[in-house]
């Protein structure tokens, strides 16, 4: 695999939460760090990439929902490892009028990011950390891209578990919130150990040792629905991942276990 895209101050013995996602989606824009962690978190919690691949699932739903609501521009933080489906891929087949920008602070995803989107008008990639909100909306793309005086579709997908209670993710989620216009959505998904604590307390405990970039803090329902604040949920409210409004065998697995390792949810801002 060419590694042209990666940036000489990455340190790639180190693995990522990132580009550990890409691994078990399948993606081929990893190291052998990260392909370690996977197969240990693989090891410690077998079927984990259904869990990876209902939540990818639930971002096409997401998407195509709020096209459906008229929602014409994403804004996308966390966004990692660019792979199939992303967010501009699908809008782009509904609605070609989209505008998306994506967020990540790691180096390799914004790399990544900008050559796929290179020479594409209507999405862009900003390198900036979601715990600064500011920096986030901000940045060249999201200026050049995005319109805060109209709805848009904000997504924080699995990345949210990132962001210790010490950093109030409440303060952080209600700047995002306040941000973005009236009839605009908010899609998160969060890992959680309402029902698989054994899980997830062995998913972190391998994130602690990875020497990695960062621990893990699941959250119950009422703490992932709470950082919605005051929008207005979207049927079915705050659910297991992979039965939030399914349409198909593709958005389901038979591993119910993986289902419950976290919750989904979509608001509108009233």
């Amino acid at each position: 695999m060419t590694q042209e895209w990666v940036p000489k101050i990455v340190d790639t013995s180190v693995p990522s939460g990132a580009r550990t996602y890409d691994f078990l989606l399948g993606g081929a824009h990893n190291f052998a760090a990260d392909r370690a962690m996977a197969e240990q978190v693989e090891g410690a919690v077998p079927g984990i990439r259904d869990a990876a691949r209902l939540n990818r699932a639930f971002l096409a739903r997401a998407v195509r929902l709020l096209i459906d609501k008229g929602i014409r521009q994403f804004l996308d933080v966390g966004s990692g490892i660019p792979t199939v489906g992303n967010v501009h891929e699908i809008a782009q087949r509904h609605a070609p009028d989209y505008r998306v920008v994506y967020v990540d602070r790691d180096p390799i995803a914004v790399a990544h990011s900008e050559l796929m989107l290179s020479g594409n008008e209507r999405a862009g990639i900003a390198h900036a950390d979601m715990r600064d909100p500011e920096s986030v909306l901000a940045s060249e793309p999201a200026r050049r891209l995005l319109d805060f005086d109209e709805p848009l579709g904000l997504l924080f997908l699995l990345v949210l578990h990132w962001v210790p209670n010490e950093a109030d993710p409440l303060a952080l989620m209600a700047r995002y919130r306040n941000a973005i216009a009236p009839g605009s959505y908010l899609a998160i998904t969060h890992m959680t150990d309402d029902a698989q604590k054994d899980k997830i307390d062995a998913v972190a405990g391998i994130v602690r040792g990875s020497r990695g970039d960062g621990q893990v803090f699941p959250r119950t329902r009422d703490e992932v629905a709470a950082l919605f604040g005051d929008f207005e949920f979207v049927e079915p409210g705050i659910v297991p991942t992979g039965t939030w409004r399914t349409s198909g065998p593709g958005d389901v697995t038979d591993n119910v276990e993986m289902n419950e390792l976290s919750y989904a949810g979509v608001g509108r801002k009233p």
